[in-house]
């Protein structure tokens, strides 16, 4: 399983799905991703004139929320390492031109945004994608980017706990997905990934436990019965 999270791999899986990875995303959650997307930004009351870096932005699908309430000086910093993903979201941007984005082609463990630099920091759906020593290194890499008092709020599909649940949303992620891949893109093995990330990924519990080793002040928070988990927190320092 360990190649699952090499860059690489990972960044070719996102380039390959980029298609048709808005509408799969829908689908894979029920159709609950907008929803949660929006509650996970709305975890940390974004406050206008601010900078907030979205972290594997993907096409932008968390920019309507962010930029909710935001004015001309504020300032969204988007990231992503799939080429295929940042063409969209260049793509994307047309649709916000009142508002000031920055795109970088970068990865996350390796860019350009300086040090204490962020108000806050967004990340949805890509926890599943890292590996516990990842995770640390993304715990210490927001830590790095955010000012004193900065916020984050991440969050992922998840694994939930209800015994009536569980079976029926694996099956659905580990079998239907497949074949819905399949349709869309002529290849059921690339959608499988997302029910291997999920079920492996569990839920967001073990990312708290790592960011609760940096200097945050984090919660654990769960959407829809744990069909969704992540941590909102702040850097205490």
């Amino acid at each position: 399983m360990k190649e699952i999270y090499e860059p690489k791999f990972v960044e070719k899986l996102f380039d390959k799905m980029s298609s048709s990875y808005a509408k799969m995303n829908y689908i894979t959650s029920f159709g609950f991703s907008e929803r949660w997307r929006r509650q996970c930004v709305k975890q940390i009351e974004i406050e206008k004139g601010k900078i907030v870096v979205d972290l594997m932005t993907g096409m932008g699908e968390c920019w309507k929320h962010i930029l909710k309430d935001s004015d001309k000086n504020s300032k969204l910093i988007a990231m992503d390492f799939s080429s295929e993903m940042i063409n969209r979201a260049e793509k994307n941007k047309s649709k916000f031109k009142k508002f000031k984005i920055e795109i970088l082609k970068e990865n996350v463990f390796d860019n350009s945004i300086p040090n204490e630099s962020a108000d806050y920091v967004i990340s949805g759906f890509g926890l599943k994608t890292f590996n516990d020593d990842q995770l640390g290194k993304l715990s210490s890499e927001i830590y790095r980017i955010l000012k004193p008092n900065g916020k984050f709020s991440l969050i992922d599909v998840s694994v939930p706990k209800s015994k009536i649940i569980k079976p029926f949303y694996m099956f659905y992620l580990k079998n239907i997905i497949p074949i819905l891949g399949k349709v869309f893109l002529g290849s059921p093995e690339t959608y499988k990934m997302l029910g291997v990330y999920t079920e492996e990924f569990g839920n967001s519990k073990n990312t708290f436990r790592i960011f609760n080793g940096h200097e945050f002040e984090v919660e654990y928070v769960e959407y829809f019965f744990g069909c969704a988990s992540g941590i909102k927190g702040r850097k205490i320092k």
